[in-house]
This record gives structure tokens, sequence and C-alpha cells, in this order.
């Protein structure tokens, strides 16, 4: 009999799921665009964090902690204020152009700021400086959240790329305010800036070797005005129950974050008594923790349970804040801190990648614009909240409540994330049925996931017709088992047996159905809306060469009177 927590079906599974996320992480690596991204990320956000420490150090110098609070509502405020807008960017232009114009953008204001400070000008200058940058930088995290599944070739790859992206996040959270304090120690304000310009212009660099995704001339489509087109990131949300969930829980963590970053402090000075290196310390075991949470995450590449994931890590993002309470020791709370990293990480894979599964291509830069402004509001709106807690609970009070909210929020939503995991369990027979067809062959993973979610089952008897000829075409149809017969003006033609596929024509030329097409036995055939057929196939340039090269065989002239519609 084998000993509880030794069965070896269990130890077969895990060594399977972590051969299979090594083998994600490698092709991650492999895919030269995907490598690319994860650089210029790298040198973005550590550029952006070292910048970050000696902005609020300059401030300190110019004003104490008040000038140092002004500076950091400023950037957040101006930030969460434009960055709906500035995602709109994302989704009307290359996206990769899109990071590039904002990583080049803020190495002029940055050198703006250096210059400024080398020359000694008011700090309001800096100020101002700053404020823009954090306006420059809000085009760049949606724009590359929207680029990635264009990338990814498989939704493993996808989860990967994410898991690669939290743990470069990781580690500059407390490498760059490292780099920046030790530049600072050694140089001046100025040269810090300048190195930090340096780094974002690394990564335009990097993002310019990146080849374009291949576009297609874009379908027409009935014109919106600019104002529609900048709130449609918020009505896909609000239209979306998934989406709406997985944002409001984000939110929910982000404003205990900026709770966090205030009673870090106060538990550091007041409760553990470790004076200002122990604020360091603790920062850092967040960090640190979100390292551990990586290793955790790479667990997560090819799971289907993503949802109950991104639950658990907002539970246990919440939990150990309330449990510094109880045991108020400093190698108790890094431990306890180091845990709330681990469920940073958790939460930040998971839930990228549902909101990059469940958001539509054509608007997922103005999503992720929504989801950055409401992270940016409510952590500030958390630090405002932090000490009214601690004048009124105590500094004990307020870690159970800040570390409470999360569970109490999370519990009760527990159903509807394991109905999203159920939700998005597509059967691989029907992700194959679609990758096996030329149209969609060349479609990104998480596209192909999509489709397939939306495929709808259709039964027809022996006899029955599907769709007659002259009639308006509003479906795509693939065939699942079982065959169809062809008709064109009362002439029998070809036959279509299993994976192929008709109804294309009708959809993409926008003319009434050119064939009848009768089930010669009884068939199953799944079938794709023309709303969700059209964006697909003509948002990839691939896809719709490879549409138009079917429609072109099937009219041409020796074949005309067998075309299926």
């Amino acid at each position: 009999m084998h000993k509880p927590g030794c069965d070896p079906r269990f130890v077969r599974r895990l060594l399977t799921q972590l051969r299979e996320s090594g083998h994600a992480f490698r092709d991650v690596f492999a895919n030269p665009a995907l490598r690319r991204i994860q650089l210029a990320w790298a040198a973005s956000i550590f550029g952006t964090w070292a910048y970050g420490i000696t902005v609020f150090v300059y401030a300190y110098d110019q004003g104490g902690a008040t000038a140092v609070g002004v500076v950091g509502l400023a950037r957040w405020l101006s930030a969460a204020v434009v960055s709906p807008f500035a995602a709109l960017l994302g989704d009307r232009y290359d996206r990769r152009l899109v990071m590039v114009a904002s990583d080049l953008a803020r190495v002029a204001l940055i050198g703006g700021a250096a210059v400024a400070t080398a020359m000694d000008a008011p700090a309001l200058v800096v100020y101002v400086l700053a404020a823009l940058v954090g306006i420059a930088a809000t085009a760049f995290r949606p724009a590359e959240a929207a680029l990635v599944p264009t990338l990814a070739r498989t939704p493993q790859e996808l989860t990967a790329a994410n898991v690669a992206a939290s743990t470069i996040e990781s580690v500059a959270m407390f490498g760059g305010p490292a780099v920046g304090g030790l530049l600072l120690a050694a140089t001046s304000t100025s040269t810090v800036f300048v190195v930090t310009a340096a780094l974002l212009l690394c990564s335009a660099i990097v993002l310019i070797g990146i080849r374009p995704v291949a576009e297609a001339e874009p379908a027409e489509v009935e014109e919106e005005s600019i104002v529609d087109e900048l709130l449609a990131g918020f009505r896909t949300i609000a239209r979306e129950r998934r989406l709406r969930l997985l944002v409001g829980l984000f939110s929910a963590q982000t404003f205990v974050d900026g709770m966090l970053n205030v009673l870090i402090v106060v538990v550091a000075l007041d409760l553990l008594d470790t004076g200002r290196a122990g604020v360091g310390f603790l920062n850092s075991a967040v960090g640190i923790g979100g390292l551990l949470g990586a290793l955790a995450a790479a667990a997560l590449v090819g799971r289907r349970r993503l949802a109950a994931d991104f639950g658990l890590g907002i539970f246990i993002w919440g939990v150990p804040i309330a449990l510094v309470a109880v045991w108020p020791n400093a190698v108790v709370a890094v431990v306890l801190l180091g845990i709330v990293g681990i469920g940073n990480t958790l939460v930040d894979v998971s839930g990228m990648t549902l909101m990059q599964r469940a958001a539509p291509d054509e608007v997922l830069a103005r999503v992720f614009g929504v989801l950055e402004s409401l992270l940016l509001l409510t952590v500030g709106l958390g630090a405002l909240v932090a000490p009214l807690l601690v004048n009124w609970l105590g500094t004990r009070g307020a870690l159970v409540v800040a570390g409470a909210l999360l569970p109490v929020l999370v519990v009760p939503a527990w159903p509807r994330l394991t109905a999203i995991d159920r939700a998005v369990r597509v059967p691989e027979e029907r992700l194959e049925l679609l990758r096996a067809n030329p149209i969609f062959a060349a479609l990104p993973g998480p596209t192909l996931e999509q489709l397939a979610d939306h495929l709808a089952e259709v039964r027809v008897p022996g006899g029955e017709e599907i769709v007659r000829q002259g009639e308006a075409g509003d479906r795509f149809y693939v065939i699942e088992a079982g065959t169809v017969a062809v008709s064109v003006d009362g002439q029998p033609g070809r036959e279509l047996g299993p994976g192929e596929s008709f109804g294309e024509i009708a959809l993409l030329r926008n003319v009434p159905r050119t064939a009848t097409v009768t089930a010669r036995t009884d068939v199953v055939l799944y079938a794709l809306d023309r709303s969700v057929f059209i964006p697909a196939v003509t948002g990839s340039g691939p896809s719709l060469s490879a549409a138009e090269a079917v429609i072109g065989m099937r009219l041409a002239p020796r074949r005309v009177a067998a075309a299926p519609s």
C-alpha cells in the first residue's frame, strides 16, 4: 500500500506537467518575437522602477514626505485618467510601434529631467515631467498584453510567456530600486535619469526587431465615433460577465496592495520596531516571494483551471497580511509577506492569461487600458484608506481588516470562478478540427480557443438541406462527421466530408449563398456565426489569404458549377 501523499500517479502527473511547462518555456524563448518582448519588458520595467525611486528621492530632498506624496499622487492619477484612452492606440495601430513610441517618449521626457536636474531647474519642472512620463507609460503595457497572444503559437506558450513576464517584474520590483539606489549613492540624480533613459532606449531598439504581425485589409465595418472607440473597453468589460469578475477581483487586490504599501512602513517602524532597514526587508520579501511564485506559476502552463488558480492567488494574497497581526515577529512577517508575493505572481499570471483569452482581440488593448486605470486608482485609494484604519483600529486592527477583505470577496465568488473554468474547457477535438482547416491554421492559439468556444454543434439528418443557394449567409460550417452534397443551379457537384468546410464565400464576399448544401448522410457540423468568423479571419493576414485561396479554388471556372456556399 502506498503511503498517503506518495501516489505514483500523482507524481507522474506532476512530472508530466513540469515537462510540458519546460517545453512551453523553451518554446517561448525559441520564438524570436516573444524573446524580444521579454527582453524589452525587462529593460522597460527595470528602467521604470529605477526612475521611480530616483524621482521619489529627489522629491524628498526638495520638499520632504509631502513632496513625495504629491509627486506619487500626480503620477498615479494622471496615468489612471489617461490609460483607457492611450490604450486605444494599441487597438488602432501596430502594437509593436505603440510600445516603441511609449519608450521613446519616456526617453525624451526623462532626458529632459536629467537636463533640468543638472542645471538646477525648479523642482516643479521635474515633477511635471514625472507626471508626463507616467502618462507616456500607459500605452506600453496594454499594447504588450494585447500583442503577446498574437505571437504565442499555443495556449501553453501564452501562459509561459505571462509567467516569464511576471518573473521579470518580480525581479524588477526589488532589483530596479536597488540599482537606482546604488547609482544615486555613487553618482547624481541626473546620471541615474540618463541611465534609466538608456534602458528604455534599449527596450525600443529590441522591439523594433520584432517582425510585425501580418495584417489584412480591414473588413468593411460600420464607422464608430471616437467616443465609441474610446469607450469600447469599458463596454466590453460591462457586457462580459467573466471580465467583470476578473477586473473586480484584480481591483480589490490592488486596493489591498495600496494599503500594504503604507502598512509595511507602520509595521516595520511601530509594530516590529525594526527601523528604516526593516521597511526595505519587508518590501523585498514580497519581491522574493514573487520569484518563488514563478516556480509555482510554471505549473499553470497548460492548465485549464486558471480561474480557480486566480481565486487561490487572491485568497493567499490577503490571509498572510492578517496573520502578521497575530504573530508580530520580524522573521514571521518576512515569511508571510513572501507568501503574499507568491500569491501576487499567481494572480498576475492566471488573471492576465484569462483576460487575454476572454476579451476579443480587436478591443484587447483597450480592455487592458481600463484594467490598468482601475489598478492605478485602487492602489492610490488603498494608500489613502490605510492611515485612516490605523488611526481608527490601530496597526493590528488595520492589518486584520486589510488581510480579511480579499478572502471575504473571493469565497462567495468561487462558484463563478469555477464556472469560468468549466466554460473554457474546450474539447481538444474541436481545436484540432479548426487547426486542421487551412483557413484557421495560421491563427494564434488563444484566438483558436475563442473560436472553438463559439462553435455551435448542429446535427442534420440525411437528405435535409443545410444551406440553400440564393439565401443570405449568416454561418460558416465545419464538418465533424458525415458527408454533404453540393449543388449549383440544381446540378450536382462535389461531396464534402469530415474536416472540410463551407459557407465562407457568402460571409467574406457579402453575397447570397452560391450553392445548396444537403446532408447526404446524417451529419454533425460545427457552426460559427458571422459576427465571430469575420473578425477572426479578416484580422489575420495569413488566415484571410488562406480563405481567399479556398474561395478562388471553388470559384475557378472549371469548378464554378460545384462551388459550395
